[in-house]
C-alpha cells in the first residue's frame, strides 16, 4: 500500500486568502498607528479572524511584519523569489555598466515607492529603541546589502569598476545611494519626481564606482 498525500485546491486558496487579509490588515494598522501599538489581536480583528489564526499562520509580530515587508517589496504574494522576478533577471543579463546601474536605480525607485510608507514606520520604531524593530531593520539592511553586493560583483565581473576601487567599497556606495533615506530626502522633502530621482541616483552610482567618461 502506498499512502498518498491529499491536497485540496479549494482549501489552499482559502488559506491564501486568509493570509492575504491578515497581511492587508497588518499593513494598514502599521501605517495607521505604528509598530508598538499594532497588536496581533488588533490585526486579527481587522482581518476578521481569530488571534490564534494569526499566530498559527505567522508565529510572531516580527515575523508577520517581515512578511508584510516581503509582500510589499515584490508587490504581490506569489511564491516567486525576488531574484527570479523577470525584471531582476533581465537586469542581471545587462552587460553595459551604465545601463546596468540606471536599470538598478529604476528598479530601486519602484521598490521604494511601494516600501517607503512602511519603511518610515519601521525606521521610526527602531530609532525609538524598539529592540524587535532594530533587529528587523538590521535584517532588512543586510538583505539590501546582499542585493547591492550582487550588482557590485556583476560590475567587477565585467571589469567595469574604477581602478583602485574594491568590490566591497563599490557595494557600499551603491547601497548608500539606493537607501530609503536618500529617496525620502529627494522625493519627499525636496519634491523631486520619481523620474528625476531615478535618473540622478543612476548617474550618481555610475560616477561613484565607474571610471570617468
Amino acid at each position: 500500500m502506498v499512502s498518498r498525500s491529499y491536497r485540496s485546491p479549494l482549501r489552499e486558496e482559502q488559506a491564501r486568502q486568509t493570509q492575504r487579509r491578515i497581511l492587508d490588515a497588518a499593513y494598514a494598522l502599521l501605517l495607521e498607528q505604528g509598530y508598538t501599538a499594532t497588536t496581533m489581536a488588533a490585526v486579527a480583528g481587522r482581518a476578521g479572524v481569530s488571534a490564534q489564526t494569526v499566530y498559527k499562520t505567522f508565529g510572531s509580530k516580527p515575523a508577520l511584519t517581515k512578511r508584510v515587508y516581503d509582500v510589499t517589496l515584490v508587490g504581490d504574494d506569489e511564491p516567486v523569489p525576488f531574484a527570479d522576478r523577470p525584471e531582476v533577471v533581465a537586469l542581471g543579463r545587462e552587460t553595459d555598466p551604465r545601463r546596468l546601474l540606471a536599470g538598478y536605480a529604476a528598479l530601486g525607485r519602484g521598490l521604494l515607492e511601494r516600501l517607503g510608507p512602511l519603511l518610515r514606520v519601521l525606521l521610526a520604531g527602531a530609532r525609538a529603541g524598539d529592540p524587535e524593530l532594530r533587529e528587523l531593520v538590521d535584517t532588512l539592511n543586510g538583505e539590501r546589502l546582499i542585493g547591492t553586493g550582487q550588482v557590485a560583483a556583476r560590475l567587477a565581473g565585467l571589469g567595469a569598476l574604477r581602478p583602485g576601487l574594491s568590490q566591497e567599497r563599490a557595494r557600499d556606495a551603491i547601497w548608500t545611494l539606493n537607501s530609503v533615506e536618500v529617496w525620502s530626502l529627494l522625493t519627499e522633502q525636496r519634491g523631486w519626481s520619481g523620474d528625476e530621482y531615478a535618473e540622478w541616483v543612476g548617474r550618481a552610482m555610475a560616477d561613484a564606482v565607474l571610471p570617468p567618461g
